[in-house]
């Protein structure tokens, strides 16, 4: 069995295939440009191989929902050029195989799920964020990834703003101060014309954002009550996450029962950013059993 794994990134794509066991055999790795360029290289890297099943971990928005004739394409993404792409659409006409369509962070979420059960870690569920040049969050519940009207946007959810943040717009498009407003890589530079990688954590601005992520854990622990909350993406670090697990201590102040934060609130199992060809490996396997 050979299984396919698109990773569709706004900055990168990362193309895998692997076995059943979910080892990568070969990968590739190209920017994410235009929409026909882009997919068009995705098409020409996977007709070298005969795959069995694809999965397709995506930025979104996306319509997954596969009573709708707009299944398998990017909505309404800030992203531009890529509003209205039929990604699953454009891919069969050049490889009909089964695909399986979901978001980047839910294709994350499985994985690290996935690895769960291999380490034989009791987990019955778990969120999982992504913060880099988007914010996004998924979540598997017993198993199963949560959404059925369409997925979670976990990144924007609105925030209550932090006191020394009070004059900043937030870059998201359509809600300027939701989480993805206020955290993703790109505030940065529009906070203080640097990027995200150039700034220490001990500069104030890495205390404003532990505030606002802080939040976004406190939230899905209320709503969700998960074993795990997993925080992956180029702006996050352990160093990082230590303020954060700080900032929701003092949030939730003891009002809910809650596991040890260093285990609660945590970094990715799978190193090097990889829980989502993991993810989409057990999301294609899976495709072909049903």
């Amino acid at each position: 069995m050979l299984l396919g794994s698109i990773e569709a990134g706004g900055t990168k794509f990362v193309c895998a295939v692997g076995n059943e066991n979910y080892q990568v055999k070969d990968t590739i790795t190209f920017p994410t440009t235009t929409p026909e360029e882009t997919l068009q290289k995705t098409a020409d890297y996977f007709k070298q191989f005969t795959v069995d099943a694809i999965s397709v971990a995506s930025f979104g928005p996306l319509e997954i929902r596969q009573t709708s004739p707009k299944y398998g394409y990017i909505t309404t993404t800030p992203k531009k050029g890529w509003q209205d792409t039929d990604f699953i659409g454009f891919l069969k006409k050049q490889v009909n195989v089964p695909m399986f369509f979901t978001t980047d962070v839910n294709g994350s979420a499985y994985g690290e799920y996935v690895m769960s059960l291999l380490s034989n870690e009791d987990l019955d569920s778990l969120v999982y964020y992504t913060i880099g040049t988007g914010v996004g969050g998924g979540a598997i519940i017993n198993g199963k990834l949560v959404g059925a009207l369409g997925h979670p946007e976990m990144g924007h959810v609105l925030l209550k703003r932090h006191p020394d943040d009070l004059d900043f717009a937030g870059v998201c498009p359509y809600h300027k101060d939701c989480l993805e407003g206020l955290v993703s890589g790109p505030t940065f530079e529009a906070r203080l014309h640097q990027a995200g990688q150039n700034v220490p954590l001990t500069d104030p601005v890495w205390d404003i954002m532990s505030y606002y992520v802080a939040q976004a854990a406190l939230q899905v622990t209320l709503i969700l009550r998960p074993d795990k909350i997993i925080f992956g993406g180029g702006v996050t670090s352990e160093k990082f996450l230590q303020k954060v697990r700080r900032d929701f201590a003092k949030m939730l102040n003891g009002y809910v029962d809650i596991p040890d934060l260093t285990k609660y609130i945590v970094m990715p199992a799978i190193a090097n950013n990889g829980s989502a060809t993991v993810g989409n490996f057990a999301l294609a396997k899976r495709l072909l059993k049903e």
